[in-house]
């Protein structure tokens, strides 16, 4: 990623953390409207999870200054995920969930380059999690 890139993403970030309880709800609201069968992989009261999601995106949008220092937990993060039941398909549900809901929240801040920053921040990490889940099944 681009210093650029990487700049927009946090920039971006920190305009939607003071609603991050909203936005956690905005994003599984719309994971479970994309992908409904991943339901039973989440907890009924989703207020942990949500909180878990916003402080994990904090970790690693902060850290995508410094990536050698995260990629070690967004590995391991991705071993856990095997253990949880998640597929790989539904990284791209994830994905596709996390730029709906930067949408949604950002409106029309969420300008082409700041949505292309966060594609390639996300597939960075979403496929740093993906060999992750690999490697835990071997």
């Amino acid at each position: 990623m681009t210093p650029d890139q990487i700049a927009l993403v946090q920039q971006s970030f920190e305009r939607i953390s003071p609603q991050a309880e909203a936005a956690g709800g905005v994003f599984y609201d719309r994971v479970f409207e994309l992908a409904p069968q991943v339901r039973p992989l989440f907890p009924d009261d989703m207020a942990g999870q949500k909180m878990k999601l916003i402080q994990m995106l904090a970790i690693a949008v902060n850290g995508l200054t410094d990536l050698p220092r995260i990629l070690p937990a967004v590995t391991a993060l991705g071993r856990r995920h095997a253990v949880y039941g998640v597929e790989e398909a539904h990284y791209a549900v994830v994905g596709r969930a996390l730029l709906d809901t930067l949408q949604d929240m950002l409106g029309d801040s969420f300008t082409p380059e700041t949505r292309a920053a966060w594609t390639e921040a996300y597939d960075l990490l979403a496929g740093v999690m993906i060999e992750g889940q690999r490697t835990s099944a071997t």
